[in-house]
């Protein structure tokens, strides 16, 4: 064979692999699986939410970036743009929409009946409509159920220990969030009105209508503050946290990141853990299995955290049976 033919024959074998790598590639990234992601608020309003998430993926064998996409969707708390944000990912093909909190499970649920959804939600998912049952959901949603509603109760009675002698309770609602809102109102004023306290509703959905909220809450006497589990409040935490010190105003909250902050007193389900087990879901979803086979979790780790400082600073004795119970006290 002469040299120019050997040389060609080389040349020929190396440029083969250069030319096959490249539709290689693209077929891996083809068949990498893409997460929808659809939330009402902000990405930098719940790092510790987005952690427990990706820690649920990577516990069923998906990492972010490695084997798996995540095409993110936040709504900046324009409740309103969630339906066109459910439609987008729909049109993008995703593999699994995963929804947190009420408003954009409703969104994904109306924008799709064949895309599998895991949702986040601290209400009913079956009084919702997003399920048949909790044990066989059916159609294409299951998920996590954070049983915020299902606290309220137990939230105002907590108070009413923290705050002897309290006679009324003002309700912080968004009127964004109109699911949240109607189970919110529902499930304090029954609960309120069985404990013989007076209710006032207040509401709230940008941030100058919570200062309009403290500054008239601040006009009336001896109030105290249950704030609705809507993610809107959650992500105004430092703001809640500051009014409600500077109105001494004692206030409960169903999450644990306004206590952190400053807060008086929060007990709901500890949601990082509730987002682990939406990520597990999701996981499992992309291996094969289906919403309709996966019954409802839910939440089991319910905690009570008080903030000793705050209550110091609002002249608040906390009983010894609350220290004796809470999950966490912050001094």
């Amino acid at each position: 064979m002469r040299r120019r033919e050997v040389l060609t024959l080389l040349g020929g074998a190396a440029a083969a692999p250069a030319m096959l790598w490249p539709r290689a590639v693209r077929a891996q990234q083809s068949t990498i699986p893409v997460i929808g992601f659809l939330h009402p608020t902000s990405p930098d309003a719940f790092p510790d939410r987005l952690r427990g998430f990706r820690q649920g993926l990577k516990e069923t064998g998906y990492v972010e970036g490695e084997n798996v996409t995540i095409n993110y969707r936040f709504a900046e708390n324009q409740i309103d743009r969630l339906p066109a944000m459910a439609g987008e990912l729909v049109n993008s093909r995703v593999a699994v929409i995963a929804a947190a909190n009420s408003p954009p499970a409703l969104a994904a649920k109306a924008a799709t009946t064949t895309i599998p959804i895991v949702f986040i939600t601290p209400e009913d998912p079956v009084r919702l409509g997003l399920v048949a049952s909790l044990a066989k959901p059916g159609g294409n949603l299951s998920g996590i159920n954070l049983l915020s509603g299902e606290l309220a109760a137990k939230r105002l009675e907590l108070l009413r220990e923290l705050v002897p002698g309290v006679a009324r309770v003002a309700v912080l609602v968004n009127q964004a969030s109109p699911s949240s809102m109607e189970t919110t109102l529902r499930d304090v004023e029954a609960a309120a009105s069985a404990m013989g306290l007076q209710t006032q509703v207040l509401n709230a959905s940008t941030n100058l209508e919570i200062d309009a909220a403290f500054a008239r809450l601040a006009r009336e006497p001896s109030s105290t503050l249950f704030v609705g589990g809507d993610p809107f409040f959650t992500s105004r935490r430092v703001q809640l946290a500051n009014l409600a010190a500077r109105y001494s105003i004692p206030s409960t909250y169903g999450t644990r990141e306004i206590a952190e902050v400053g807060g008086l007193m929060s007990y709901g389900a500890n949601i990082p853990d509730g987002w682990r087990q939406a990520g597990a879901y999701v996981g499992r979803i992309l291996k094969g299995a289906k919403p309709a086979d996966l019954p409802v979790v839910q939440s089991t780790k319910i905690e009570l955290v008080i903030n000793a400082q705050t209550a110091r600073m609002l002249g608040l004795t906390v009983p010894s049976t609350l220290l004796s119970t809470a999950d966490e006290v912050i001094e």
